[in-house]
């Protein structure tokens, strides 16, 4: 657009015609600026490997569904459990909770949700208590693949009690039982045919994978309208939606998988805002808040993000221990933080936040320290050898391949310096890349990465790695790959712990447990831990109204609430 006194000077040299086209261009400028912004246009670093809510977690999923679908109930930016389908929490108070004694004569509780007035799937078809029904029944069927697999095991009985109110039934009292945020409805007029065709092949069936479009599957202020695989989605309002009317008409959102290409766009208008919880690394986005000034707003998050290397115990070379305590003493995880991150992360001792007031700060740490990280290669049998690379007895090299999301410039930073500070003390890292659709959906989802894999979790308060840690867990073809312990993790004190912790209503008797269960991940380092991350947001300057939440329900969760200046 031409500026001021250049625009004066064209219109002097001009006819009249030229005057008012020039005019009129003038103004049409102006008006559409004026218009309201109907679209929003967001980058994320992932593309979903399904849309289907019960299927898989994956964190670009979550940011997608947090504006199209749902969930019964959801932790909130204060890290409150509240109510989001259900009129109010049940509580032994209200009476909307109760204990009871199982059929077996086991302590159990029955949960009763009433669903709040008005909810509608985006054919403007009611919600019902039989969409809950229809995805607790496919989630009690071990070959259907939903997780978590041991809240369907737990909900022993599903009673519909009207259309707008279910009590479910458990065989144990846990201390989150009203904590629902996994638990997601399901079209059952839509999904529960499919599903009977045959439960090992529904993931394969399902229209969340196979028509998306459907405005059936939805029930969020936005709907599914079209999508490019492995490259995007677009998403409209959703007529049927009850609550407040979101903003804007159209989000765009793109997948970016390499951020160095995601800032560029961003600089270039292409992207109006980048998803904190998917997008740039913290460094590179306050290398760009230094540039770009009051261009952008720039928020940065800490939370639950637990940023750690999953090492796979199949592997004969990590299965012995004191490898992996090589490994650990052979980073220099404060150097890192500091020279690629400005400091901005939180050195982890394990996967328990220092925010969560079930942390023990006196957990095992392992500092920097290259003697001891040989000594201990030593004494696992791996000896030097001229070329740099240490081998055993059986002149094997220690080698191990190297895995990560591709096009991740942090991680892939990161990489490169591990594999340099292993090498120094005769470790070999062969580093393979994937595209998060691949490395999350097929990769880990099925644990076909044979060394290490580095990657985030994201969790919320006082949440127990169950899904991460029991040995039950692991993900196998019987149970249609659904768990997440893709270390193959297996320890029977942390079973024991696992299966103990949520039953324990006291919160200070929980606190000896949850120590222990930190020392047991301490010492084994099934995960080896780095740091939590700072999530960091990058929203342009006419948006208000996001609230990050620096845990596993997301910003989006709330986008109705997302308002133009």
């Amino acid at each position: 657009m031409l500026g001021r006194p250049r625009l004066a000077a064209a219109m002097a040299a001009c006819p009249a015609t030229m005057l008012g086209i020039f005019v009129a261009l003038a103004f049409g400028m102006s008006a559409a600026q004026a218009q309201p912004r109907d679209t929003l246009t967001i980058g994320i670093s992932q593309y979903p490997s399904t849309l289907h809510p019960n299927i898989e977690n994956m964190a670009a999923k979550s940011y997608v569904l947090g504006m199209v679908r749902r969930p019964l109930t959801a932790h909130d930016a204060g890290w409150a459990l509240t109510c989001i389908l259900c009129r109010d929490l049940p509580t032994l108070e209200n009476g909307l909770a109760a204990l009871e004694t199982t059929p077996d004569g086991r302590p159990g509780i029955r949960v009763t949700f009433v669903l709040r007035d008005g909810l509608r799937w985006g054919d403007n078809t009611p919600i019902t208590a039989a969409d809950f029904a229809f995805a607790w029944e496919a989630g009690r069927d071990p070959a259907t693949g939903f997780g978590p697999a041991e809240f369907y095991r737990s909900a022993y009985e599903f009673i519909t009690e009207a259309p707008d109110r279910f009590t479910l039934r458990f065989d144990r009292v846990t201390f989150d039982f009203a904590s629902m945020g996994d638990f997601q409805p399901l079209p059952a007029r839509v999904e529960r045919p499919i599903w009977q065709s045959g439960p090992a092949a529904y993931r394969t069936r399902t229209q969340y994978d196979t028509n998306p479009a459907n405005p059936a599957l939805w029930s969020g202020p936005y709907r599914v309208a079209a999508i490019q695989p492995g490259a995007g989605l677009t998403l409209e309002r959703n007529p049927a939606w009850a609550g407040p009317a979101p903003a804007f008409r159209t989000i765009r959102i793109r997948t970016v998988e390499n951020t160095v290409a995601m800032e560029a766009q961003l600089l270039a208008g292409q992207l109006d805002m980048v998803a904190g919880e998917l997008g740039l690394p913290v460094e590179q986005a306050a290398a760009l808040q230094r540039r770009t000034g009051n261009r952008f707003q720039f928020h940065f998050q800490p939370g639950l993000i637990f940023e750690h290397l999953d090492a796979n115990l199949d592997n004969p070379i990590l299965a012995d221990r004191r490898v992996r305590q090589a490994l650990m003493h052979a980073m220099d995880r404060n150097r890192i933080v500091a020279q690629l991150f400005e400091g901005r992360q939180t050195v982890a001792r394990g996967h328990v936040n220092p925010l969560d007031r079930m942390v023990d700060p006196a957990v095992r740490d392992y500092p920097f320290d290259v003697a001891r990280a040989a000594a201990l290669l030593e004494e696992a049998g791996w000896r030097p050898h001229p070329d740099g690379i240490r081998r055993n007895a059986a002149g094997e090299r220690l080698s191990l391949e190297f895995m990560t999301t591709a096009g991740n410039r942090s991680r892939e930073q990161v990489q490169q310096v591990l594999a340099s500070m292993w090498r120094a003390v005769g470790i070999e890292t062969r580093i393979r890349n994937e595209p998060p659709r691949v490395f999350f959906g097929e990769t880990m989802s099925r644990r076909r990465f044979t060394g290490l894999a580095l990657y985030a979790w994201v969790s919320s308060p006082e949440n127990v790695p169950r899904s991460s840690l029991h040995s039950d867990e692991i993900p196998r073809a019987e149970r249609n790959w659904s768990g997440q312990n893709y270390t193959g993790f297996r320890n029977a004190e942390a079973d024991a712990l696992l299966e103990a912790l949520p039953i324990t209503l006291d919160p200070e008797a929980r606190r000896p447990m949850w120590r222990r269960l930190q020392a047991i991940q301490a010492e084994e380092l099934p995960a080896l831990p780095l740091w939590f991350r700072q999530d960091a947001h990058v929203w342009p300057a006419w948006l208000d109204g996001v609230r990050p939440t620096g845990h596993l329900n997301f910003s989006t969760l709330w986008i109705e609430h997302w308002r133009v200046r």
